[in-house]
Parts: C-alpha cells; sequence; structure tokens
C-alpha cells in the first residue's frame, strides 16, 4: 500500500510507463485533488524566522558558488543578483529543506500512516519572516479484524468433471475437422456444407408511402445515395442448419444440389455483427457448387501424434486432464477469493482513502491502454476516447479492490506473512522473459523508482490471499 507522507513530489509506478506502446496518445485522466474527509487529517507547521533566513542564506550561497552569471567570474557573483535571478529555485529548495523532515515527524507523533501525496492548502515562506504550511492528507484507517479468521464462504470443487473433459476432447476434434467433397448424387440437409458462389446488393431504404393529397417532391440531386458496394464471393462454404448461420440461408440452401441457382433476400437484424450488413436487405443470386461434409478424426494414437508432442492417445488424455485442472484450479481459485474478500468487506467496514482508488484507477486504464496497443489500437485513437467516463466505470472495482488490498495487508501483518528474496528474484526473472527486459536492467528500474516495493508488497497479498483460501472447508 503506497504511503508516501512527505512534500516532495511522488515517484512514478512501476506499471506507469512500464511499457512505451501507448505513451504518445498523451492521453489525459488524471484525477483531481479530491480526498475522502472520513480518513483525512489536517497538519500545519510553522517554522521560526532565523530558521528560515538561515535556510535561505545556505541555499542562496550554494547558488553563488556554482552559478555562471556573464560578467562575473565563478563564486563571485554579489548575492543580490544571485537571489534575484534564481529566486523560484532558491524558494523551492528551501522549502524542500525545511518541511519534509518536520511534516514526517508530525505524522510520526499522530501514530498514523499517510496515503497519496498530502495536499498543501496554505503556504507562506519568504526571507526573514516565520515559514507558515497547512496540508491536509489521507491517512489508512484504523479498525478491528477480529474474527477474519470465522469468515467463510463455499469453497466449490476443483475436480474435472468428465462433461468438462469430453468437452475439452470435442473441441480439439473440431480443431482438426476436414471439409470433404461428398461423392452421392442428393440434396442438401442440416450438418451439409455447400460451396457456393454468391452476389449480393444491399437494397436502397423505402422512402416511405407517397402522400396520397400531393406528389411526393423530387429529392435534390446532391441527396442521391451512392449506389450500394455489391458483395461477392466464390467458393464460400456455407454450413446448412449451423448455428452461425443466417436462418433464410439455412432455408434457401436446404435440398437444393449442386448446379442449381437461386434468388434470395434476406433482412439482415439491426444488431448483425457486420456492420455494412447490419439492419439492411440485401438481394442475392447463389450458384449452388457442391456438397461437402466435414469430417471429425478418431481419437486414437494417430491423433494424438498430429497434435505435435504426444507419443499416444493415453499420453494426450493425461495432457488434457492436467491441463483442464489446472485452468479449473485458478479459476475456482480467484473466484472464490472475489467472494470471500466481498464477505470480509462487509463485516468489516471502514473508509477508504480516496488517493488509493484513484491510484488503482489509474493502473486499470495503463493495464487497459496497453491492452488496446497491443491490439493495434493507435494513439490518435487513444486521443478520442473518453476518459471520464471510463475512470467513472473503473470506480466501482477500484473500490473493491483497494479494499481487498488494506484487509490483506492488515492480515499479512497480523500472521506475519512475508515474502523472501528468493520469492521476488523468481518473479523478476517472469516480469524480466514477459517484458523482454534484461534481468540487471529491470532491478535498477524497478530500485530507481520503487517498483522492487510495490512487487513484493504485491506477492504477500498474493501469498496472504492463497493462505486464507486453503484453510477454507472443502
Amino acid at each position: 500500500m503506497s504511503s508516501s507522507g512527505t512534500l516532495e513530489s511522488k515517484p512514478e509506478t512501476a506499471e506507469s510507463h512500464n511499457e512505451q506502446d501507448h505513451a504518445e496518445a498523451n492521453h489525459d485522466h488524471q484525477h483531481g485533488p479530491v480526498l475522502n474527509p472520513d480518513c483525512t487529517r489536517e497538519l500545519v507547521i510553522d517554522v521560526p524566522a532565523d530558521e528560515v533566513a538561515a535556510a535561505f542564506r545556505k541555499v542562496a550561497a550554494n547558488y553563488r558558488k556554482y552559478a555562471k552569471i556573464p560578467g562575473f567570474r565563478a563564486g563571485k557573483v554579489p548575492e543580490s543578483i544571485i537571489r534575484r535571478r534564481f529566486a523560484a529555485d532558491i524558494r523551492k529548495e528551501v522549502i524542500d529543506s525545511l518541511l519534509p523532515q518536520r511534516f514526517n515527524s508530525s505524522v510520526a507523533e499522530l501514530n498514523i500512516r499517510p496515503v497519496g501525496q498530502p495536499q498543501v492548502t496554505e503556504l507562506t515562506v519568504e526571507d526573514g519572516t516565520p515559514l507558515h504550511v497547512k496540508a491536509v492528507f489521507e491517512y489508512l484507517p484504523a479498525f478491528s479484524i477480529e474474527g477474519y479468521k470465522d469468515v467463510k464462504v463455499d469453497k466449490p470443487s476443483v475436480d474435472v468433471t468428465e462433461e468438462e473433459f469430453q468437452h475439452e476432447l470435442a473441441h480439439l476434434r473440431e480443431s482438426r475437422a476436414t471439409i470433404e467433397p461428398v461423392e452421392e448424387d442428393r440434396p442438401l440437409a442440416d450438418g451439409d456444407w455447400a460451396e457456393i458462389s454468391y452476389k449480393g446488393q444491399i437494397q436502397r431504404a423505402s422512402a416511405g408511402a407517397p402522400s396520397l393529397d400531393a406528389p411526393p417532391e423530387p429529392e435534390p440531386a446532391e441527396s442521391t445515395p451512392a449506389s450500394p458496394e455489391p458483395i461477392g464471393g466464390e467458393n464460400t462454404l456455407v454450413e446448412i442448419g449451423g448455428k452461425d448461420t443466417v436462418e433464410a440461408f439455412t432455408t434457401a440452401l436446404r435440398g437444393r444440389r449442386p448446379g442449381q441457382e437461386l434468388k434470395l433476400e434476406v433482412i439482415y437484424p439491426a444488431d448483425y455483427a457486420e456492420s455494412k450488413l447490419a439492419g439492411k436487405t440485401v438481394a442475392y443470386d447463389i450458384e449452388v457448387k457442391a456438397i461437402k461434409k466435414r469430417t471429425l478424426p478418431e481419437l486414437n494414437d494417430d491423433f494424438a501424434k498430429e497434435l505435435g508432442r504426444y507419443e499416444s492417445y493415453a499420453d494426450l488424455e493425461k495432457s488434457v486432464r492436467d491441463y483442464l485442472a489446472a485452468r479449473k484450479r485458478r479459476s475456482v481459485e480467484a473466484e472464490t477469493r472475489d467472494r470471500l474478500f466481498a464477505a470480509m468487506s462487509e463485516k468489516f467496514t471502514f473508509p477508504v482513502p480516496e488517493s488509493l482508488v484513484q491510484d488503482q484507477i489509474d493502473t486499470r486504464l495503463e493495464r487497459g491502454l496497453r491492452a488496446l496497443a497491443a491490439q493495434g489500437m493507435q494513439p490518435d485513437q487513444m486521443r478520442k476516447l473518453d476518459f471520464a467516463r471510463l475512470r467513472a466505470a473503473q470506480r466501482d472495482s477500484a473500490v473493491t479492490e483497494v479494499k481487498s488490498h488494506i484487509l490483506l495487508d492488515r492480515i499479512a501483518g497480523e500472521e506475519n506473512i512475508t515474502v523472501s528474496d528468493e520469492d521476488l528474484d523468481r518473479e523478476l526473472q517472469i516480469v524480466s522473459i514477459q517484458s523482454r527486459e534484461p534481468l540487471d536492467a529491470l532491478k535498477v528500474r524497478l530500485t530507481k523508482d520503487g517498483g522492487l516495493a510495490r512487487i513484493r508488497e504485491q506477492l504477500r497479498r498474493d501469498k496472504t490471499a492463497s493462505i486464507l483460501y486453503e484453510r477454507l472447508p472443502a
């Protein structure tokens, strides 16, 4: 959990610019300075005038030592000129030298853990006068987790059923099915594949019935729509009665024979997957070329060897069962964890710092944008996204995740759960492979931006969640 309790600038998160695939989009989805009043504190810090004056003198002297100003030798620039020339920089360094340590000490006295960045609401700093600052910040709320071990949810079986196994085998067979011509002289029937050639023309929409009171007004020449683009295909396969086949094609082709020609008009629904046909009426000219049959391979040793790395069907069966077991175990565990922490969040109510929620929304958006970039979305397309709407859509999930993180951190502390250096190294090796970044370079970068601590923190949460899951009764 982030706990940056200083008045200094906040470092980037490990995920925020880990990849450059969408950085050029320059999307503006930064959140504003909204805090949750239920876990916000105000802090006032005053620094005596003599300490402020001493800090100004020290910083100005350092600038004087190294500043290069035309007409003056290094180290000989009058202090008055230094203070005028570098006034803003000197003021910032004075603030940075006086405030962070005092802020952290004041927060430590309150015995609370700040999160996010403090927001300065008042600031007065001038040479020779007291420094005054007022800041507000969020903190992790204190609440009891007594009885967390008693929170239970159903833990479904992770055993693979025979039905699930057979379904996966059917999927494998489908992926290796072949389409063979039907030699016998017969009409098309359900289950057959018709090989057709076709041409289609999108029909213009009707303008409505003409009025009986007056002749219709002629349309302006410039409003006449262009002739619709013709649609066509050669040697296209259509499954008769198939779940993905438009019903009108099945009805028209059923009972037809190779060599026959027919005309067909299809009215596509408004939600049809192919946008250029959605809601349109298309007139088709179709020729049936051949009847074909889809043939599934036999489940035997030859089939197993055809898949690549199996010596026998028994090897294939074991591999499929192991794969299904691992997949089901991951799915069941993830779903059960979600239900467990939903139950815990209901039992242990506490205010959630808004800064953590916004950070989690940022993380979710960054992850989503990387996925869109990987799918081919261009930066100019990303700039057109409605980030305010996207942020709002992510909020509920972000709040749920932050609550789970806070609970997991509290439970991990209660049970002294830790992550070893070996666990961290294994995770870094995986990240290195996935990001194609050399391991040593990855470690340097993550050490610099605080990413190592965040990864260790997440591994600790995952370890805690796994322990809680394993404790649930089967």
